[in-house]
C-alpha cells in the first residue's frame, strides 16, 4: 500500500485547511487510517483515526472540536478538515495505514504498517 498525502500549506491562525491522503491497493477499506504531525525538535503526535467500514473515529483533547477525519472508500482517500488553526498545529503532517490496530493502540505509531510522506501545515500571521 503506497499513501500519498496533500493539502498542506501556510494558513493565518483561526483558518481552515483541509488535507488528503490517496491510498493505493484494493485492501484500503479494511484499514484502519490515521493522522499523526510532527513539529521540529518533537515526536510525531497522534492527531486522529478512523476505523474500517465502521468510521468510528478517535482525536486526542488538543484537537477535538477543530479537526475531523473522514474516508471515501470508493475514492481509496481519507481526508483532514481542520478548523480554528492555532499556531501550535504548525507542523509535518502524516497519514498513515494499519489493519491489525486494536483500539487501544490507535494513537501509537509503531502499529501503522503504511507511511505517506508528510505535508506541511504552518500557521501564522
Amino acid at each position: 500500500v503506497q499513501l500519498q498525502a496533500s493539502g498542506g500549506g501556510l494558513v493565518q491562525p483561526g483558518g481552515s485547511l483541509r488535507l488528503s491522503c490517496a491510498a493505493s491497493g484494493r485492501t484500503f477499506s479494511t484499514y484502519t487510517m490515521g493522522w499523526f504531525r510532527q513539529a521540529p525538535g518533537k515526536e510525531r503526535e497522534f492527531v486522529a483515526a478512523i476505523r474500517s467500514r465502521g468510521g468510528t473515529t478517535y482525536y486526542p483533547d488538543s484537537v477535538k472540536g477543530r479537526f475531523t477525519i473522514s474516508r471515501d472508500n470508493a475514492k481509496n482517500t481519507i481526508y483532514l478538515q481542520m478548523n480554528s488553526l492555532k499556531p501550535e498545529d504548525t507542523a509535518v503532517y502524516y497519514c498513515a495505514g494499519g489493519n491489525r490496530i486494536i483500539l487501544s493502540q490507535v494513537t501509537a505509531p509503531s502499529v501503522y504498517d503504511y507511511w505517506g510522506q508528510g505535508t506541511l501545515v504552518t500557521v501564522s500571521s
